[in-house]
């Protein structure tokens, strides 16, 4: 039945037979007949049928529901099994939003020296797909922001709070102030993350908010092309002071608070909603709200 029932998972994910086969390891055929067994046990019809996949019936998107919890159960019973005979062990998959990419070594690094059996797989996505990652039961857990957007279910550790600086090199405009305005900042040429990322919706929420609205000259969905467009010095942007701290910005880069309104957003991991948690899952959220401490001790 578990077996099925992941078959059944991974097909509402891909919406494809043949995709859903091939990332669940059997043949297409093995896959449509395992979904036909699962119908015939609960009795209703799970999937549209016709030349190719048209959609779960209401019964299927019920089906769904219970398909993922029952999954994720069974699958934190055999962690809890294999923890109690060996030690914490596996790996933690974790998926983040760019801008907390650079602060992940303050929790992965204290966790590995605490349990040295266990291995990480970090991706960088955006807060939708975090959640929907999540809610497939593709990644353990995610760093997102917490109170910007709705998140839908899911229990939470706030970690810091996000605040906003000018990154510029000096000799450009403002970059001998102490402080700087949204409203200002408004006038100025920027590279940022694409719209698809909440820090970039963010971003522009507080610039038209302040009158202004969005000049970039260059968008990325990395930061890394952002930040080597930075070092050149002919470049600025808007970052989070953890990520500007974090990267340790120096001359002539300048990081410059930016005020009125001093704008915070949260950060903090997130996870599905379930008790009890898989033994890698209750380990990672003990270890985030000891992160959380540290970053409200140094604020």
């Amino acid at each position: 039945m578990i077996d099925k029932l992941e078959f059944f998972i991974a097909l509402a994910r891909e919406e494809h037979f043949g995709r859903a086969a091939e990332l669940s390891g059997v043949t297409q055929p093995t896959l449509s007949a395992a979904i036909k067994q699962l119908e015939d046990q609960l009795g209703v019809m799970l999937v549209k049928r016709g030349s190719r996949f048209q959609g779960l019936t209401p019964e299927g998107d019920q089906v769904l529901v219970w398909a993922r919890r029952i999954v994720g159960d069974a699958r934190s019973m055999h962690e809890e099994m294999r923890a109690a005979r060996h030690g914490l062990s596996g790996r933690i998959r974790i998926a983040a939003i760019p801008t907390a990419l650079a602060m992940m070594p303050k929790l992965t690094t204290p966790f590995r020296e605490k349990h040295p059996g266990v291995t990480f797989s970090i991706l960088s996505r955006t807060s939708v797909e975090i959640l929907s990652l999540l809610g497939n039961f593709e990644i353990d857990a995610g760093i997102t922001y917490l109170d910007n957007e709705p998140l839908g279910r899911v229990a939470s550790v706030p970690l810091y709070s996000e605040r906003y600086q000018l990154i510029t090199a000096a000799g450009n405009q403002y970059s001998d102030r102490q402080s700087v305005s949204w409203a200002e900042i408004s006038r100025l040429p920027l590279c940022l993350l694409t719209p698809d990322m909440q820090n970039r919706r963010i971003i522009d929420q507080h610039l038209a908010e302040a009158g202004g609205e969005v000049r970039p000259t260059l968008e990325s969905n990395s930061m890394i092309v952002l930040f080597s467009h930075i070092r050149t010095g002919k470049w600025s942007s808007i970052m989070p002071l953890t990520l500007a701290e974090t990267l340790g910005f120096s001359e002539p880069i300048r990081a410059i608070p930016i005020v009125g309104p001093d704008a915070g957003h949260s950060v903090g991991l997130v996870v599905a909603p379930r008790e009890p948690n898989t033994p890698l899952v209750s380990a990672l959220l003990d270890e985030a709200v000891i992160l959380a401490r540290n970053f409200r001790a140094k604020n």
